[in-house]
């Protein structure tokens, strides 16, 4: 079961660090060459979106399955595979604080401007700046959870 649980958290850690790596890489400088209303319209539609079940579901895994990993009893296991789980564990738990407290406020305060008629130039810039730079910060966090939890399945 250990093993399993294991293989769940690198599963869903490796899914999670994708998604976030696309957007950095990817998305936010495909959208960082719109226009100030396209930039947000596009920001508010993907913030829409993107909280599904599916997403949900893999979200909460990053943090669900190394705690189930990490209580399992196994026997033969090695105190550097407990504390690379442990690790893996933090980083993602501190990635979903970065969300919580600062990306999601973020969103939410641009879904918010949509109703007021805010100027969309001065709703990009209270919005992109702060937001990127969480993003790379929760980006570097799960791509090192899932190192680490790699790391401790080869263990």
């Amino acid at each position: 079961m250990a093993t399993l649980l294991l293989a769940l958290a690198v599963a869903s850690t490796g899914l999670y660090a994708g998604f976030m790596l696309i957007f950095l890489t990817g998305i936010m400088p495909a959208l960082a060459r719109l226009g100030d209303r396209e930039f947000v319209d596009a920001m508010r539609r993907i913030n829409e979106y993107v909280p599904k079940p599916v997403f949900l579901v893999v979200f909460l895994g990053v943090v669900a399955f190394p705690v189930a990993a990490f209580f399992a009893p196994v026997d033969g296991r090695s105190d550097t595979q407990k504390w690379l789980v442990l690790a893996g564990l933090v980083c993602a738990v501190l990635n979903h604080l970065v969300t919580i407290g600062g990306n999601i406020p973020l969103n939410n305060a641009l879904a918010a401007s949509e109703s007021t008629g805010e100027d969309p130039s001065a709703v990009r810039a209270a919005f992109e700046k702060r937001w990127n730079g969480l993003h790379l910060i929760r980006t570097v966090l799960i791509t090192a959870a899932f190192g680490l939890l790699i790391a401790a399945s080869l263990s």
